[in-house]
């Protein structure tokens, strides 16, 4: 009995190895890819001079905000102040070599107003870089160096990636060169938050603060896509990392190359999200769909027949599943193309044929008159005026509707596109007009407020704008 206790302990021992043995071989051998790969892979420091406090806020004066995604570097937050209140900052992350003569892809927010780009290549020999271009709404940024025969990427393509493939990625988190972390791809086309133009790819590779513009590797060694943000509670990594889409990437580099600019389509809409309630209200079986809040005047939606209370179900055959789907879409087609849009309105389905017009410069009016909209930098955020039917369905006299949310305060407070500004500062906003001039003159390091109505709630916030 004893003995034939032992063989089974003996053959559960040898399976439970095999089992190990299977299992380990199924794992990828990532030594080849890294070896092949990381001679491309760079470090990117800057410098900047700036005054002694951030353009927003004290970090102390942004605890207690709700939860955000955060790029990996807070290039805003001071430092020892330097003589006659400046100071000089350094900005440390990731890029990758894309071309033989010295062209280098990263993330726009690594390198955003640096006075001075180093470029540490893995023999530890450092050029300084020419910002060639740069697209705040995707985060990518173009880089030149001097040199020739340089070692090279291979870039694949993202739209092939599929859930639970292996990913790797190359950086420098908090300065560790060269850093190897692998994981798996969570999900493709993911929209964040204030991200309208990125369709994320998400992985469990672990990301920290330097792995930013570093490059996210397939298993045939080809770059799929850009590391550029991380959801975080705690500032580092919590399992939850984002990826620019190589294929998103390329062609924002190619126009930032070529043009200098990034020619991005634009349907002159405000959008908002479908939820179970509204889908009922508008016929819908289930919430999909992108409802549009509404149309600016003398824009393309204007122009090609969509209205206010228009739910758009797909653009040339494409679902819109989340309203967050559209604007990568749309800002994915050239301007002057002509689209297939399929609206629900009135209960009834219908197609339209929309001609794409192009994004209006981040300043610069949306549309002309009264009924435009148009951004204000020191808030960081595109307003326009109310329709008559929104006045009527909120049952406001004034306020203005927020159309887009950039980089600044705006993002920092939460404010999210469709939410409708009624005061600002204690005093009541009737129009674009007023908005912009309560805008340019709100005070400097004191508590300001603001009432914001969002679906059909209202609160007011406060913020402050530092020196």
């Amino acid at each position: 009995m004893s003995s034939r206790r032992t063989g089974i302990v003996a053959f559960a021992a040898m399976l439970l190895w095999g089992q190990a043995l299977l299992a380990q071989a199924r794992l990828p051998d990532f030594t080849p890819l890294v070896e092949s790969a990381s001679p491309a892979v760079v470090n990117i420091s800057t410098k900047q001079k700036a005054p002694a406090r951030g353009a927003i806020a004290q970090l102390s004066e942004l605890e207690g905000l709700p939860p955000i995604f955060r790029e990996f570097f807070e290039r805003g937050l001071p430092g020892t102040p330097a003589p006659h209140g400046q100071r000089e900052a350094q900005s440390l992350g990731s890029g990758f070599i894309i071309s033989a003569d010295g062209y280098v892809l990263t993330n726009n927010h690594v390198v955003a107003e640096a006075d001075e780009i180093i470029v540490r290549l893995p023999d530890r020999s450092e050029l300084e870089a020419r910002l060639v271009g740069a697209d705040p709404r995707t985060d990518v940024a173009v880089l030149k160096i001097q040199g020739e025969r340089l070692p090279t990427v291979r870039l694949g393509r993202s739209s092939e990636l599929k859930v639970g493939e292996w990913v790797l990625a190359i950086g420098s988190p908090f300065g560790f060169d060269h850093t190897v972390t692998a994981g798996i791809v969570s999900a493709t086309g993911r929209n964040l938050p204030n991200e309208s133009y990125v369709p994320f790819i998400q992985t469990d590779v672990a990301i920290n603060p330097g792995n930013s513009g570093g490059p996210l590797f397939n298993l045939a060694g080809e770059v799929v896509g850009i590391n550029s943000q991380i959801f975080t509670r705690s500032g580092g990594f919590m399992g939850l990392s984002f990826a620019i889409p190589i294929d998103v990437a390329m062609d924002v580099a190619e126009q930032l190359r070529s043009d200098g600019k990034v020619n991005r389509g634009w349907l002159g809409v405000v959008i908002q999200e479908i939820n179970r309630d509204l889908a009922e209200s508008f016929g819908l079986q289930r919430p999909a769909g992108a409802l549009v809040a509404q149309v600016l005047d003398g824009g393309p939606a204007a122009r090609g027949g969509l209205r206010v209370g228009d739910v758009i179900l797909s653009l040339d055959g494409k679902p819109i599943n989340m309203s967050a789907d559209l604007p990568h879409l749309v800002g994915a087609i050239r301007p002057g193309a002509t689209v297939r849009l399929e609206v629900v309105r009135e209960g009834e389905r219908r197609a339209l044929k929309v001609r794409i017009g192009a994004m209006p410069e981040e300043g610069d009016a949306l549309v002309a008159g009264d009924g435009g909209a148009q951004g204000d930098n020191r808030l960081g955020a595109k307003v326009a005026e109310l329709s008559a039917e929104q006045k009527r369905s909120l049952d406001l006299q004034g306020g203005v509707v927020i159309s887009e949310v950039l980089n600044g305060p705006a993002a920092m407070i939460g404010l999210r596109p469709g939410d409708v500004i009624t005061h600002l500062n204690n005093q009541a906003i009737d129009s674009v007009r007023t908005f912009a001039r309560v805008a340019r003159q709100l005070p400097k390091n004191r508590s300001v407020s603001m009432r914001v109505l969002r679906q059909g709630r209202a609160s007011f916030i406060t913020f402050k704008l530092a020196d």
